[in-house]
Formats: C-alpha cells, sequence, structure tokens
C-alpha cells in the first residue's frame, strides 16, 4: 500500500488509547512519525518506534505549548495535528444541568480545540500542514438529555471552519471528522454503566445503536482512522473547511 504520510511529522492529543491510539497507528504504518500526547498518568496502550509518548493538558496554555515544543525539537517540524482529545459528559435533562461540569468539558472539547489551533498554527504555516479535528455526529444533530456534549461539538464544527478561512491562505488545510457511535472502551463501559442500573443489557444496547444505521452495524475505530488519514493526506488537498462522517450512515437514515 502506498505510503501516505512518509516522512511527515504528525501530533495527536488524546492519544493514549482509543480513537487517538488508533489513529496514530494507521499514521505509523503510512510512515508518519510524532507525538502521542495525553493526559500526565492516563493510561497508555503500546506504540510503534516511530511515535512518542508526551504529555498534554489541552484545558492548560502551558502544557499546550511545551507539547508543540517538544514536537518541534525532536522533530524538526509539525505537518499534521490531530486535534482528538475530548470528554463524554453523562445524559442530563435540560433542567439537571450541572454548570461546573459544563465548563469542564467546554474547556477540552471546544476550548481544547481551539487552543491548540492557535498555538500550532504558525508551526503549520510554516509546512502548509493540515488539522483534522474530532466533532461528532452531535457537531449536526442532537440527542434527548445531550446539550452539554451537543454544544461542544456543534462548536469544534464552527472552529474548523473559522480556522479554515484564516489559515487558508497559507495553505494550511483544516477539517475534521464526526464519527457516529464507535464501540471503543469508553463506549462499552458507558454501556455496562447503564445496564447496571437498569437500562438495556449490553448487546441489545449495541444492537439498537447498529440497527440505527444504513449499514445495520456500528463503525470501528480502524474506520475513523481511515477517514483521518485521507483528510490529513495529499489525497484531500483540495478539501478544507469540512467534516466528514464516519457513523456506518447513521445520518442517512
Amino acid at each position: 500500500m502506498r505510503s501516505l504520510l512518509e516522512n511527515k511529522v504528525v501530533l495527536i492529543t488524546g492519544a493514549g488509547r482509543g480513537l487517538g491510539h488508533a489513529i496514530g497507528m494507521l499514521f505509523a504504518t503510512h510512515g508518519a512519525q510524532g507525538v502521542l500526547a495525553d493526559l500526565p498518568g492516563s493510561p497508555r496502550e503500546a506504540a510503534p518506534a516511530s511515535l512518542i509518548a508526551a504529555d498534554c493538558d489541552v484545558t492548560q496554555a502551558a502544557s499546550v505549548s511545551a507539547c508543540i515544543a517538544l514536537t518541534l525539537e525532536r522533530f524538526g517540524r509539525l505537518d499534521v495535528l490531530i486535534a482528538n482529545a475530548g470528554l463524554v459528559p453523562g445524559w442530563r435533562a435540560t433542567q439537571a444541568l450541572d454548570f461546573d461540569e459544563w465548563d469542564r468539558v467546554m474547556a477540552v472539547n471546544a476550548r481544547g480545540v481551539a487552543m491548540m489551533l492557535a498555538q500550532a498554527a504558525p508551526a503549520l504555516r510554516e509546512s502548509r500542514g493540515n488539522v483534522v479535528a474530532m466533532g461528532s455526529i452531535n457537531s449536526f444533530t442532537a440527542h434527548p438529555q445531550q446539550m452539554l456534549y451537543t454544544a461542544s461539538k456543534h462548536a469544534v464544527l464552527g472552529i474548523v471552519r473559522a480556522a479554515a478561512r484564516d489559515l487558508g491562505p497559507a495553505g494550511v488545510r483544516v477539517n475534521a471528522l464526526a464519527p457516529g457511535p464507535i464501540a471503543t472502551a469508553a463506549l462499552l463501559e458507558r454501556i455496562r454503566h447503564r445496564a447496571a442500573a437498569g437500562g438495556q443489557p449490553h448487546d441489545a444496547a449495541l444492537e439498537q445503536l447498529a440497527q440505527g444505521n444504513a449499514l445495520k452495524r456500528l463503525a470501528t475505530a480502524e474506520e475513523v482512522a481511515q477517514g483521518a488519514l485521507f483528510l490529513a493526506s495529499p489525497l484531500a488537498s483540495g478539501i478544507t473547511g469540512v467534516m466528514l462522517p464516519v457513523d456506518a450512515g447513521f445520518c442517512a437514515v
């Protein structure tokens, strides 16, 4: 298979495990090198030799600055930023909103994406690189008791569209992914928690999610990673300011 990111330097946030780690693993097979960043002390899966682990708290400007500086010091450039770090809060009805929780989630899901973009912009301008942010199908739609998550992911869509306009004249592309339900460890844990609290059994909940999609199955972490690879590669050289659904057709039904 053609190496789409040969010698490209990537920085991926929220990459200790889950979608960020899957993206890093696929990027490495296509020749990329760079940094898998996550919160200090967070669980991390093994990574290939071309990718190093680093700490990054996207809510803290000093931490973001240090992570970008480490990338540039170690690899000399930054070609691709994957702004993947995010939180999924518990579901709450409108009247039960917790605004301390609101501030915490917005600090990661919206402000954190904007901060990564702002601080990485000079290096990306120099390399004429690109960004892939992590949105959600909740960037386009909404579900009951998900106001906070929906608002944060709607914000990502606005950030991407505005940054694409700002950075486009310098040759920097800015796009995003909109995964549907993906059977990550985080989703499976939420399903188990709800089942234990009297909700649907684990298998029934997964089947219901799958049946809501046009393909009648869940998209996978590997398929999300493939979407990121496409947007980050020369194959998408004429694409900027878009959010690409990877949802097995959730938005099509």
